[in-house]
C-alpha cells in the first residue's frame, strides 16, 4: 500500500517531468520565433521538400543511372554493362532501336513533323514541342477569356461556370475516345465535315498531320477550363475599388485591362502557363487513345513503346525519359528566368 510519502513523491516526479516538457516547448518555440521569414518559410517546407526527394529526386536518380548501362535483350536481367552517355548519343544520332517503333511516322514532310530521314528523337521532340506551344498559347487565350466573362456579374453566372468546367472533368480516355469516334469515318461526322472543306484527308487519324490537329483541338477543348480557374482565382483577388477609381479618371475599359487587370492577374497567368507547359510536354494518354503513337509520336511515347513495347530496351527508355526531364526542366528554368522580375511573379 502506497505512503503519503510515495504518492507526494510521484506527484513530483510527474510535475518535474512536465516541467521538463514546458521548458522543452518554451525553447523550441521560442527558436522558432527568432527565425527570420524565409528561415521559418523553408522550415515549414521542409515536409514537402523531404517528400519530393522521395518520391522524385531518387527515382530521376534511379533512371539516369539506367541510363547509362547496356540494354539486354537476353537473360534475366534486363540492363547490361556501364556504356556512359552511349545510349545518349544513339537517341540524338537516331542509332536507337526506338525507329522501329514509328516507321509510320512523317512519311509525309508537310508540317508538323520533319522529314522522314530525321532521327526519331528528334522527331518527337519536335512534335513534343510544338504541341505545347501551341496548346498553351490557345488555352491561355481562351482560358483568359473565359475568366474574364465568369468575373463579370450576370444572370446565370453559375451555369455558365458549370458549361465551362465540365469539359475538365471528362477523364482523358474518355476524352480520347470521344474525338477518336467524331472523326472515324463510318462513325463520326466530322470527318465528312472536315473533308468536304477540304481541311482533312478521308482518314484523318491515319494521318500524322490532321491527327495532330485533332488532338491539339482535343486538348485545347479540355484544358481551356483548367487555366481558366487558375486565371479567375487570380481575377477575383483584384481589388474591385481600382476600377471605381479609374473610371473616375475617365480610364478607358483597355486602359483598366492594360493598367489593373492584366499586371495584378499576372503572377496567377503565369502559374497557369506553367502548370500546362509541364503537363503538355508530358502528354500521352490522349494522343493513345485519340490516334495513338505510331502516327503522333511524343516523347512520353518513345518511353512507353521503349519500356512495354516488348523490345526490353530498358536503358534506352530510361536515357529518353531523363532526357525528357532536362527538357521540362530547361523550360521551367526559362519561365522562372523570363519572368522573375514580374510583380508578385515566379518566386
Amino acid at each position: 500500500m502506497a505512503t503519503d510519502t510515495d504518492t507526494d513523491g510521484l506527484i513530483g516526479g510527474e510535475s518535474g517531468r512536465e516541467q521538463d516538457r514546458d521548458r522543452t516547448g518554451n525553447a523550441l518555440v521560442n527558436w522558432m520565433e527568432g527565425l527570420s521569414e524565409a528561415a521559418y518559410a523553408y522550415l515549414l517546407l521542409l515536409p514537402a521538400f523531404a517528400l519530393l526527394t522521395l518520391i522524385a529526386f531518387y527515382p530521376m536518380i534511379r533512371t539516369f543511372v539506367m541510363s547509362l548501362r547496356a540494354n539486354e535483350t537476353r537473360g534475366l536481367d534486363p540492363l547490361g554493362g556501364f556504356v556512359g552517355i552511349e545510349n545518349y548519343v544513339d537517341i540524338l544520332t537516331g542509332n536507337a532501336r526506338l525507329a522501329r517503333q514509328f516507321l509510320d511516322v512523317g512519311l509525309t514532310s508537310s508540317f508538323p513533323f520533319i522529314e522522314l530521314g530525321t532521327p526519331f528523337f528528334q522527331q518527337a521532340l519536335f512534335v513534343t514541342l510544338a504541341f505545347a506551344v501551341i496548346s498553351v498559347i490557345f488555352e491561355t487565350v481562351i482560358g483568359f477569356g473565359q475568366a474574364y466573362v465568369l468575373d463579370q456579374e450576370f444572370t446565370g453566372r453559375r451555369w455558365v461556370r458549370v458549361a465551362i468546367i465540365l469539359p475538365w472533368a471528362v477523364p482523358i480516355v474518355i476524352q480520347g475516345m470521344i474525338f477518336f469516334l467524331l472523326f472515324q469515318p463510318t462513325v463520326g461526322f466530322g470527318s465528312d465535315l472536315m473533308q468536304s472543306i477540304g481541311i482533312f484527308s478521308g482518314t484523318p487519324l491515319a494521318n500524322s498531320r490532321d491527327a495532330f490537329i485533332i488532338i491539339l483541338v482535343a486538348d485545347i477543348w479540355k484544358s481551356s477550363a483548367f487555366m481558366a480557374l487558375l486565371i479567375l482565382a487570380g481575377l477575383q483577388s483584384v481589388d474591385r475599388n481600382l476600377y471605381d477609381v479609374a473610371r473616375v479618371a475617365g480610364a478607358s475599359p483597355w486602359q483598366r485591362f492594360k493598367m489593373i487587370t492584366l499586371p495584378l492577374v499576372m503572377p496567377a497567368l503565369l502559374v497557369a502557363m506553367l502548370f500546362r507547359t509541364m503537363d503538355a510536354m508530358r502528354v500521352f494518354g490522349l494522343i493513345e487513345s485519340t490516334a495513338g503513337c505510331t502516327t503522333v509520336p511524343s516523347l512520353s511515347c518513345l518511353v512507353v513503346e521503349a519500356m512495354f513495347g516488348g523490345t526490353r530496351i530498358y536503358a534506352t527508355a530510361a536515357a529518353v525519359a531523363f532526357a525528357t526531364a532536362l527538357v521540362i526542366g530547361l523550360i521551367i528554368g526559362g519561365y522562372v528566368l523570363l519572368f522573375r522580375d514580374t510583380e508578385g511573379g515566379m518566386y
